[in-house]
């Protein structure tokens, strides 16, 4: 049992993914932005569309709903129960708790607002979908939710196993880790995940995906019990740290 991921590069600096079932010829996909590279990636693989995984209802994540139930439209389409009416195609809508398969994999369903009031991660052993609430040593902006919202879903990922690979949405590791250097300059491990980084998108290369434990160590949002961090917020309770921090970043 298990599946791969391929990971489909979309847009100025998107990622869809696909996971792919090599024994039963079957594929699911996260977040698609456009369906035509799916379907180009599908037909390279000889793989049939069982489903969409939608993390959360922007037009960059669900763009391609369409185009996919156009070419596959018996296919289940998943979204959190607060983007009923907002995700093109949404047969299921799922709640905290709730699990789904795919592979003989059972995924949980995490509720994380903060970016969005409906936003879902999907967490299969070993794998984090999390769309755009956690990134490469960084957070999506508060679109919709409040910082304490935002805290809170982190804290969550936070505690995940170490080895959990996340799959964020967004090419955006090298800018945050920009970010994460002025309010957390003396941290040797971040420093060093910046020199790869760089090196990383030099040659074209992903920083997708990251895994909990380099985040742990790297991304400021993650570390706003730490005395660096709350020395740059200027804050010491965790939530006002965090929102300090998120704003500064909104205008870095």
């Amino acid at each position: 049992m298990g599946f791969g991921v391929e990971r489909i590069p979309v847009l100025s600096d998107n990622y869809i993914f696909l996971l792919h079932d090599p024994v039963a010829h079957t594929a699911a996909v996260v977040d698609p932005a456009e369906a035509t590279p799916v379907l180009t990636v599908l037909d390279q693989l000889g793989a049939k569309l069982t489903a969409i995984f939608n993390t959360h209802h922007h037009g960059d994540h669900v763009g391609g709903n369409r185009g996919l139930l156009a070419q596959f439209p018996e296919i289940a389409v998943y979204g959190g129960i607060e983007d009923l009416g907002r995700i093109p195609g949404q047969t299921i809508a799922l709640k905290d708790g709730d699990q789904v398969l795919f592979a003989g994999e059972t995924a949980q369903v995490f509720f994380i607002p903060g970016h969005t009031r409906g936003h879902i991660a999907y967490f299969f052993p070993g794998h984090l979908f999390c769309g755009d609430t956690l990134f490469g040593a960084g957070c999506g902006r508060l679109f919709e939710g409040t910082a304490q919202q935002m805290f809170t879903s982190l804290e969550r990922l936070r505690h995940l196993p170490t080895e959990t690979k996340v799959w964020c949405a967004h090419e955006y590791t090298l800018g945050n880790l920009q970010f994460a250097l002025s309010v957390d300059d003396n941290n040797v491990a971040l420093q060093n995940r910046y020199q790869s980084a760089q090196y990383l998108r030099r040659h074209n290369q992903p920083t997708i995906p990251s895994t909990i434990g380099l985040e742990q160590l790297t991304n400021p949002f993650l570390r706003v019990t730490e005395l660096a961090l709350q020395r740059s917020s200027g804050e010491t309770d965790p939530v006002r740290v965090f929102a300090a921090l998120r704003s500064r970043k909104d205008h870095f």
